[in-house]
């Protein structure tokens, strides 16, 4: 079965509950429609009725919700609760109502309130955006300081990783993480590897070294994460630094390392950096014909993806069906 497919039997008839806080792009709609059809998840819609097209009234509120953005019972409890969120900030209590009228933050005001069980956005908003109402509402999870992303990449043999699936980050995020934060991106994406697929994480740091092959102050950033990491969880499979060959063909780790717990098994691959992370990703997506999943936001304590604006309807119905297969854990 293919793994959007997998997400969706798990998540179907379930009534989780997504915002879609972009009601004015028409691929939003078209997914939402398509959503209902498919019995997936309870969208929510937010943004100004007279956009709501008609076909979709008929389906309020057994299969999904709107929230007019400009009218509606939540707008002043939420400018509240973001002026005592943002008022260190100096945020005043005027410009707070102002800026829940936005429906991104609007939308992640209601993820936090647990009126939602996640957001999806992006298609109208950067990146920059979707991140910065999640994490000024929202937040970060307690066992992590940082948001990251991860891509699934399903390779079209069984060879690599756990039969043909890895999980690569920091491919999305974070341009220039320092070991303690490539060490929370390692037990992030383990988590995510736990929740969404199953699989049992085998994470290797990577790295131009195996192993004090090489000295170089880049090396030791990756030795070092890989130390944190471990220390801060000690029953996971880790190792690090590892060159990519000796992380995931056995021959090759025999050889460069031959203790390592990985044994050229892993199925997690954390990059140094964000160039390492993308450009990795992307060469496993042409050369190696692998699928890239995602990316996958991890580390917020409700799930939020991001889309993006170039996604297609079938990215959207994609994104909210990870999204409410990670709301499942949260």
């Amino acid at each position: 079965m293919d793994i959007i497919e997998e997400f969706k039997a798990k998540i179907r008839g379930k009534s989780i509950k997504i915002v879609l806080p972009e009601l004015e792009d028409g691929r939003i709609v078209e997914g939402v429609r398509l959503l209902i059809k498919e019995n997936l998840v309870y969208p929510i819609l937010v943004g100004d009725k007279n956009l709501l097209p008609e076909d979709l009234k008929k389906f309020i509120p057994d299969k999904l919700n709107f929230i007019d953005i400009n009218n509606n019972k939540f707008i002043k409890n939420f400018a509240f609760q973001y002026y005592e969120l943002r008022r260190h900030k100096g945020i005043g209590f005027y410009q707070a109502k102002q800026i829940v009228r936005d429906p991104l933050i609007f939308g992640a005001m209601l993820v936090l309130n647990d009126e939602a069980d996640g957001m999806v956005a992006g298609a109208m908003h950067t990146t920059a955006q979707v991140l910065r109402a999640s994490l000024t509402t929202i937040k970060t999870a307690k066992d992590t300081p940082l948001v990251s992303g991860c891509f699934i990449m399903v390779f079209p043999t069984p060879e690599f990783g756990e039969n043909g699936i890895m999980l690569f980050a920091d491919s999305a995020v974070n341009p220039e993480p320092d070991s303690r934060q490539l060490a929370y991106i390692a037990l992030s994406t383990a988590k995510t590897a736990k929740e969404l697929l199953n699989i049992e994480p085998k994470i290797a740091f990577l790295s131009f070294s195996t192993k004090g092959s090489a000295k170089h102050h880049l090396v030791n950033k990756v030795v070092k994460a890989f130390q944190i990491a471990k220390s801060l969880a000690p029953d996971l499979t880790m190792d690090g630094e590892l060159q990519l060959d000796a992380a995931v063909i056995p021959m090759v780790a025999q050889k460069k390392a031959p203790d390592s717990p990985l044994a050229g098994k892993a199925n997690i691959l954390i990059f140094p950096d964000l160039n390492a992370g993308n450009i990795g990703y992307k060469m496993a997506e042409r050369f190696g014909k692998a699928k890239a999943v995602g990316p996958v936001l991890q580390g917020l304590k409700k799930p939020v993806n991001d889309l993006s604006r170039g996604c297609s309807v079938e990215d959207v119905v994609n994104t909210v069906a990870i999204t409410a297969t990670q709301a499942l854990f949260s």
